[in-house]
């Protein structure tokens, strides 16, 4: 008796509804993937528990290879193969279908397919990233845009996008935060984006996101809808409310790149390749990124915060004289206040394991503000 299991894949934005077929104890065969992540991401979940060979039934693709040929065809180019095997850097939420392709020349590319809701911001992400390059920003990757100058292209009812494929060495989880030279590396793309971007004629300085409220909003709806968590929540709001949400409204704005981390890109063996991710980006508190990269790598090893990634970062950008004194005094609260951003994903995945691990960073952050400030200023 074959015995049969449901998985929903998320290694990529198709979301395929997998069918496990257990033949016997050590084979399971995959049905109803649309692409080759599929087996990947079946086999990764039953190799948690159990040892088996995963077989694939069969692989359907989203569109068909002549679809894809014809929507290529719209920048001039030319499909020669598909790549589905091939992993795309950067959060698959951001897409509806990606794959890579390469052309007839040897040149690879992402295709995407964008949800009608993201069209405007696509846009201007694609504009923004232009700009970028053609300021000599190294580092940024720009979308191939057609005759008309447009980089967004509706093709039967559905949108795409196509931009040069990077690809990149994996980071080693266990020891890139403690790499100085990625410190400074990571350092410097932001001091000339700081430079490249001061004309930027995508921004408007009039309308700053304000971490603040969304801080304030988020927290009106843990104290409705997750009450097991209000009185931590509450404690560390009373950190922040000593003297940071205050002053906050002061501190100096710039252009941000948003998401600013080392998931967020794309590395050779010994330097950046490519920064992805734009989905966040525009005129923020300038110390956003900073405070942001800093909270990433340390939630991944505490100890790291004093690491000689961060300590690298910071000096060379504490060199570059980019943020202002008021916002090197804030350093630590801005962390502590980002990290909200990260627990409303976890609370809206109902992640209670993540949950609780957020909580306690920003726990560690707050009893450690003295210390790493002296480590760091």
């Amino acid at each position: 008796m074959v015995n049969m299991e449901n998985l929903l894949c998320l290694e990529c934005p198709n979301g395929c509804n997998l069918i496990l077929e257990w033949e016997n104890a050590e084979n399971v065969f995959i049905a109803g993937n649309k692409c080759a992540s599929g087996i990947t991401y079946a086999g990764r979940v039953i190799h948690k528990n159990r040892k088996a060979l995963v077989h694939a039934r069969a692989e359907t693709p989203l569109f068909s290879k002549e679809i894809l040929k014809a929507v290529a065809g719209l920048w001039q180019v030319q499909l020669k193969k598909l790549h589905y095997n091939l992993p795309v850097s950067g959060s698959p939420e951001r897409s509806v279908f990606r794959v890579v392709l390469e052309d007839k020349d040897g040149m690879f590319f992402v295709l995407e397919q964008i949800p009608a809701k993201s069209l405007e911001l696509k846009r201007q992400i694609a504009a923004t990233v232009d700009f970028l390059s053609k300021k000599n920003l190294v580092h940024v990757q720009p979308y191939l845009a057609d005759g008309k100058g447009e980089y967004v292209i509706k093709y039967k009812n559905n949108l795409w996008q196509i931009i040069p494929f990077v690809q990149g060495v994996l980071l080693d989880r266990q020891k890139y935060m403690y790499e100085k030279w990625r410190g400074s590396a990571l350092a410097a793309f932001l001091i000339e984006l700081r430079r490249k971007s001061q004309d930027l004629p995508f921004s408007d300085f009039r309308k700053v996101f304000s971490l603040k409220d969304y801080i304030y909003k988020l927290i009106g709806e843990i104290n409705l809808y997750n009450k097991n968590i209000k009185s931590e929540i509450n404690d560390i709001s009373c950190f922040l409310e000593k003297d940071f949400m205050s002053a906050y409204e002061i501190l100096p704005v710039a252009f941000c790149h948003g998401d600013y981390h080392p998931m967020n890109v794309i590395w050779s063996a010994f330097d950046i390749k490519c920064v992805i991710d734009w989905e966040f980006s525009g005129v923020k508190r300038e110390v956003y990124d900073m405070a942001n990269l800093i909270g990433c790598v340390g939630v991944e090893d505490p100890q790291s915060l004093t690491g000689e990634l961060v300590k690298s970062f910071i000096s060379d950008i504490k060199a570059a004289k980019i943020i202002s004194k008021i916002s090197w005094k804030y350093l630590v609260e801005f962390i502590v206040a980002l990290r909200f951003a990260w627990l409303s994903e976890w609370l809206r995945r109902k992640d209670t394991e993540m949950i609780g691990l957020e909580l306690d960073y920003m726990r560690l952050l707050i009893d450690n503000k003295n210390s790493l400030q002296k480590a760091w200023l």
